[in-house]
């Protein structure tokens, strides 16, 4: 995996402070390969409470952990027992990485 602790740590910790404890964040995607070079940050929001306005929380989540990771690009899919299933879902929770 291609991210430090403080990365991690800052990931969790924006997760938490938009999405509440019980959120679980996935890094997946190039990210996950120790082998690959450069790229964006690919993060699942996984959530177990319906979500009102799920481009909103994806956008306030790839903001605050842009901003810590000094203006990396992140991507936030967002997993929520009122959202349709896509099959990115599936391959960031098979693929991915819980942190």
């Amino acid at each position: 995996m291609r991210l430090s602790s403080s990365q991690m740590d800052a990931i969790r910790q924006a997760a938490t402070q938009i999405a509440g404890r019980t959120a679980r964040v996935w890094l997946f995607g190039s990210r996950v390969q120790d082998d690959a070079r450069g790229g964006d940050v690919d993060l699942l929001l996984e959530l177990d409470v319906p979500v009102d306005e799920p481009a909103q929380l994806s956008a306030c989540l790839s903001a605050k952990v842009s901003r810590a990771m000094d203006g990396r690009k992140v991507d936030v899919l967002i997993k929520a027992p009122n959202l349709m299933l896509l099959p990115i879902h599936s391959i960031a929770l098979a693929e991915g990485i819980l942190l």
